[in-house]
């Protein structure tokens, strides 16, 4: 975040400087206004820019075991031309190197799912997943397993076929 507000300031410095080299060279004929307007526009531009790259950004760093699942785009009624190209602000990959199975239960599988997003600390967690039942259960507040290793105070979501967790878990 520093980092980025220091892009900014530099941002804003450069395109003023870009519109005083002009003014000198045009002899000043550039109206005094023009380069306030200047830094302003190149300020605002690196911040469209910033948001619009920090998912690829994100992504491109993450170890390959990381497999992006779902990704949730913003728009906002303040930022109008999100409404024409939204971008992505938070996503959610699970670990790919984390599902666990139990020979007892080989359907139902645990994985760490991680929750990414712009200005936020990265959050994790467990969750199961019934392969056969296309079902899921968050498991954020601990779970108890019987003696056959099946989950015993699971709150199990039914899903489609198509779920990105489902098919990134049962597909490992």
């Amino acid at each position: 975040m520093f980092l980025e507000l220091i892009g900014t300031i530099f941002a804003g410095f450069a395109f003023a400087g870009v519109v005083m080299v002009l003014n000198k060279l045009t002899g000043g004929r550039l109206p005094r206004w023009a380069a306030p307007v200047a830094a302003g526009t190149g300020m605002i531009a690196m911040t469209i820019a910033s948001e619009y790259s920090w998912y690829d950004r994100t992504r491109d760093t993450l170890p390959e075991e990381l497999s992006v699942v779902q990704e949730v785009e913003s728009r906002a009624f303040y930022r109008p031309w999100t409404y024409a190209m939204p971008f992505v602000d938070r996503f959610a990959a699970i670990d790919t190197v984390s599902v666990r199975t139990n020979n007892d239960v080989p359907d139902q599988r645990l994985v760490d799912l991680y929750f990414f997003g712009r200005w936020a600390p990265v959050s994790k967690m467990p969750v199961a997943v019934n392969c056969a039942d296309n079902s899921r259960a968050n498991l954020a507040d601990g779970a108890e397993f019987g003696d056959d290793g099946r989950l015993l105070n699971a709150s199990w979501i039914k899903v489609d076929a198509n779920d990105p967790v489902v098919e990134a878990t049962c597909g490992v």
